[in-house]
């Protein structure tokens, strides 16, 4: 499969400020001038539904970058079909297909996406998934220490409605690519969490994502082009 070099990556990416995405939104009327993409009816896309018995809300689209919507495009990794593709320091998730295409989702990334980058595999999925959080956030966040034991899934759990959970051979990396009941978080780099997804995004994603699916998460500099990566170990 052709890889497309460092630099046409990096033009194909958003331009990010101290780590944030651009501030001009896009309205759901003008999001697709210029891109050749009119035939995406992200109304649809992102429309609100009920998934096993919890609300799925309606995106928004003024609120969203329009760089960070789902699209189709040409997979720019040169990683083998299937495999996913993550890139935190430009918020974006690729998810690699037959044909030289991929399908790339906007991110939103915490101090823990960058925590780590290497390749791991997804060994766990979970709908709707119970959050546990860290010692450290029970520690100086009070609101955190009431779900020391964990909260359950639901409309207001931080890792809403799907979650996938990567290992490095037996080894849980404590990296997950899950939900998030923020969608402005999407295209910025925030506090805490690891990568989150619009709900429908990730929901879409976790339809297409068998357990056993390869992972490579890029390192900060998001050098792609010779297909090397920094396997060091998670710090998380």
């Amino acid at each position: 499969m052709p890889q497309l070099s460092r630099r046409l990556f990096v033009l194909g990416a958003p331009l990010l400020l101290a780590g944030c995405a651009s501030s001009k939104r896009l309205s759901a009327d003008s999001i697709f001038d210029g891109w050749g993409g009119s035939d995406y009816d992200y109304g649809e896309i992102y429309a609100g539904f009920e998934d096993n018995g919890n609300p799925v809300p309606a995106i928004d689209l003024r609120r969203i970058d329009g760089a960070f919507l789902r699209r189709e495009v040409s997979d720019p990794t040169g990683e083998a079909p299937g495999t996913i593709v993550v890139d935190p320091a430009n918020h974006y998730l690729y998810h690699v297909h037959d044909g030289g295409n991929a399908t790339r989702y906007g991110v939103g990334v915490g101090r823990e996406g960058f925590g780590w980058n290497g390749r791991a595999t997804i060994k766990r999925k979970a709908v709707w998934p119970r959050w546990t959080p860290p010692s450290d956030m029970v520690k100086r966040d009070s609101e955190a220490a009431k779900w020391a034991g964990g909260m359950p899934g639901g409309p207001g759990n931080p890792l809403g409605a799907r979650a996938m959970y990567l290992f490095q051979g037996d080894r849980d990396t404590l990296y997950r690519l899950h939900g998030t009941i923020d969608p402005s978080s999407i295209g910025k780099s925030m506090s805490s969490g690891c990568i989150r997804l619009l709900n429908q995004d990730i929901i879409h994603l976790y339809n297409n994502t068998p357990v056993g699916t390869r992972v490579v998460v890029l390192g900060n500099g998001g050098d792609i082009a010779d297909g090397s990566y920094d396997d060091q170990e998670a710090t998380m």
